[in-house]
């Protein structure tokens, strides 16, 4: 079956992934919906055509030891609660 590829950043501290570019993964099947070699029309009712892709696949270009900025940001907050202000509602 077609499937993208997810290429981008995976942050072995807390196990994130953050994308940052995706690319599309032709499975070259007649019978794919998705494939640029599928024999039927655009509109196709075709029972046997398969009709789902797979699930995307990630594929870590960059690999950072360091926490994702999501993390850094809420482990942050947690620290230092926000001050309210006088004047300020």
């Amino acid at each position: 079956m077609c499937h993208n590829i997810i290429d981008g950043r995976y942050h072995t501290e807390c196990s994130h992934f953050i994308a940052m570019s995706t690319k599309f993964q032709d499975c070259l099947r007649p019978n794919c919906l998705f494939s640029s070699r599928h024999i039927h029309l655009t509109a196709c009712r075709s029972q046997s055509c398969i009709r789902l892709m797979a699930l995307p696949t990630k594929n870590p270009i960059r690999i950072s030891p360091s926490k994702c900025g999501d993390c850094i940001l809420k482990t942050r907050d947690e620290v230092t609660p926000m001050v309210r202000v006088a004047g300020m509602r």
